[in-house]
């Protein structure tokens, strides 16, 4: 779903939900399913999501603060994440991360003016042996230094 795209209607958030009601311990299956959809959890996903399984908004919306995965916003087109992890930090990690953020001209969990790319920190993406690491629309990059971040931000347009 893109930044500008209407709000989904409670019609099509159900029609998302409701065949996954059934499972044991439906909301993160559904949260994912929404994230799939809409590229996050729209905020008009939760009262849907609480009557449909009979919880509080409150509970709903402490899911999906909790879980890192799941975004209350749109992403840019591509989502880079930089491992903030103390492995990757100890090979450069830190820098690697200003200096990314500096060139784009963006903070943590911005999107780029062009809508490009969205920056978020991740903490550990199992890379240690080749840190520092980032992951680029799922892709795992490893031993990214400043070169090979160049490289990765001209492939996604930033």
């Amino acid at each position: 779903m893109h930044v500008n795209a209407p709000a989904p209607t409670e019609e099509e958030i159900r029609s998302v939900v409701t065949p996954l009601a059934s499972l044991e311990g439906p909301l993160l299956p559904m949260l994912h399913a929404l994230q799939d959809v809409y590229g996050y959890v729209p905020q008009e996903c939760v009262p849907v999501l609480a009557d449909v399984l009979n919880l509080g908004r409150a509970e709903i919306h402490g899911v999906i603060s909790f879980y890192h995965d799941f975004r209350a916003h749109p992403t840019g087109r591509h989502v880079l994440k930089i491992c903030r992890a103390e492995a990757c930090q100890s090979m450069g990690a830190n820098a690697l991360a200003e200096s990314t953020l500096q060139k784009l001209g963006i903070g943590w969990h911005d999107t780029t003016a062009n809508g490009a790319v969205t920056v978020e920190p991740v903490y550990c993406l199992g890379m240690c042996a080749c840190a520092p690491a980032a992951m680029v629309d799922g892709r795992v990059v490893g031993r990214v230094d400043d070169a090979r971040m160049d490289r990765i931000l001209a492939e996604v347009g930033a």
